[in-house]
């Protein structure tokens, strides 16, 4: 006997109808598609007005072709169903451009299948047909409204993924601006901000990532988190201040990633945070911070600064430590490492001779012979920050001063 087959998705075949069905149903669909109609815009005003607007034609031919099909394939089980499809994935792609979710479509999908049953009700009384063929026919009918269903949700996605995509693009692009290092105009970014439905805030946060890194994180970060991952140098921009419940969020995102969080700084300030947190990355590969799934630059300040620029640091050390050149090599080495501890610590000799684990009475000879050599340069406090400086910079990158 002919019946209705649901689609390989959709579950398990249905119950046969009997083909001649198909001549009862038929006569009654103009009727049915004009009760549908009525009920279904009373219960949801949206698809009046939706009727009555430029998609109001593909709205009612696709309601109709959904009923001709499902009598069709009633008495034709082999009728291809390709203009149907078509027409209801036009019906998801219209629910996804108004921004609207599915289930109110479902619904009305629904409520048509409770008038149509409540119609071959009707005729079943007036054929005398009976109750096991009326309940073979509300299997179904249920079942078709399932696969209506699937085939809307088709084209709804495909019009979401789009979209998604699209607004990734113009965020990306949108990253890339802000970093730029000439100024934006700011009808630019408010328009840009505007197709990409992001809103600019006052202060951000980057985080630069040690590459690659990898696709899902993506999914794990909060929807305003503006990302570009597929690049050499892959980074992220947190909006606004990084709050505890943002510090959480990027910690789950970014497990089994390696990542430098950059300073809280004002927009105009980004390139400068994403910049402080590569070299933050670079001094963890270096040796100079410890490593950690996620190294927060504020933890770190005097050692950016300090690191800034070596080369000027080299030329520092050099003119201050100039009066120790003449000294034997291990004889400087040891001098300029108490000094560094000395004018670091501001300890006494005890204290200092504990550190560099020597006799206090070392540390006080070897001081003297400092004082000797340097003079007003350990009392002048500008001279003795310049050292001080120097000293920690130069141990921070692990180079011998004595050398």
């Amino acid at each position: 006997m002919p019946s209705i087959t649901r689609s390989p998705e959709v579950g398990e075949p249905l119950e046969p109808l009997p083909r001649k069905f198909a001549a009862f149903i038929r006569p009654e669909l103009p009727g049915l598609l004009n009760e549908i109609r009525a009920e279904v815009t009373r219960a949801y005003p949206v698809y009046g007005r939706l009727l009555n607007g430029p998609n109001g034609d593909a709205v009612r031919q696709g309601v109709e072709q959904a009923l001709v099909a499902f009598v069709d394939r009633v008495a034709d089980p082999g009728r291809s169903s390709e203009l149907r499809d078509e027409l209801l994935r036009r019906f998801g792609r219209v629910e996804a451009y108004e921004g609207r979710d599915l289930e109110t479509l479902q619904g009305a999908y629904r409520l048509g299948a409770r008038i149509a049953l409540r119609r071959a009700k009707s005729v079943g009384r007036q054929y005398n047909l009976s109750p096991a063929l009326i309940l073979a026919f509300a299997d179904a009918l249920f079942s078709y409204v399932e696969e209506l269903e699937a085939v809307t949700r088709e084209g709804y996605a495909e019009v979401r993924e789009r979209a998604a995509s699209e607004v990734f693009a113009l965020r990306r692009r949108l990253l890339h601006l802000i970093l730029a290092s000439s100024p934006l105009p700011q009808t630019t970014v408010s328009e840009l901000c505007e197709a990409a439905a992001w809103e600019l805030p006052r202060t951000c946060t980057l985080v630069a990532l040690r590459p690659p890194a990898p696709a899902p994180i993506q999914a794990a970060l909060d929807g305003d988190v503006l990302a570009d991952l597929d690049i050499p140098q892959p980074h992220l921009l947190v909006p606004g201040d990084l709050t505890p419940q943002r510090l959480a969020m990027l910690g789950t995102a970014l497990s089994g990633t390696r990542a430098a969080v950059g300073l809280t700084v004002p927009l105009a300030q980004a390139a400068d945070s994403v910049r402080w947190a590569r070299r933050v990355l670079q001094f963890v590969d270096d040796g100079v911070v410890p490593d950690a799934p996620l190294v927060r630059c504020e933890d770190h300040l005097i050692t950016l600064w300090l690191l800034s620029d070596p080369a000027l640091v080299d030329q520092l050390a050099a003119r201050e430590l100039a009066p120790l050149d003449g000294l034997p090599a291990g004889r400087r080495r040891r001098l300029v490492e108490t000094l560094r501890v000395h004018v670091s610590t501001r300890a006494p000799a005890e204290q200092v001779g504990g550190i560099l684990g020597v006799h206090a009475q070392t540390v006080r000879y070897r001081l003297r012979n400092l004082d000797a050599h340097l003079g007003d340069r350990l009392t002048d406090p500008d001279r003795r920050f310049a050292l001080e400086a120097a000293l920690r910079s130069l141990h921070l990158r692990g180079h011998d001063a004595g050398d």
